[in-house]
């Protein structure tokens, strides 16, 4: 079995108050062999990264409708007239609101969803072979 990667850069809104928002450089990338996360590295201005990793099911349904708690949040919206996924993340280091176009979101979606269906992570683990290899022994 291989690992499939599936990234796509792209720039972020940190929206900081109604009227003001920087850029926020991110690299949204899925891994076959970790077929339930997603990985979203942010490129601030530091020397380290900053890397958020979530359940993918919670970004696909976040761009249709509002869903999580908690940590990390995502729902839909329009801003200036586009379409937009916000994500809420919280950390005990602080809070963060991200915008994100919502068509690069789900362009970069659909790909992982043909790259692992959904209702098929499971058998990305290989936990069936890895069982059958021990009761074998």
């Amino acid at each position: 079995m291989h690992d499939t990667v599936v990234e796509r850069e792209l720039e972020l809104k940190l929206i900081l108050s109604p009227e003001r928002s920087i850029p926020v450089p991110a690299r949204l990338s899925y891994r076959s062999e970790d077929p339930y996360a997603v990985h979203v590295t942010f490129h601030i201005n530091s020397e380290h990264p900053v890397n958020w990793t979530f359940a993918r099911e919670l970004l696909v349904e976040g761009v249709f409708r509002p869903c999580g708690q908690g940590d990390v949040r995502v729902w839909p919206t329009k801003a200036d007239g586009r379409s937009v996924v916000l994500m809420g993340l919280s950390s005990p280091d602080g809070d963060a609101l991200l915008e994100a176009p919502a068509a690069q979101v789900s362009a970069w979606l659909e790909r992982t969803l043909r790259v692992v269906p959904p209702g098929t992570e499971g058998g990305q683990l290989g936990i069936d072979h890895a069982l059958d290899q021990l009761l074998a022994r």
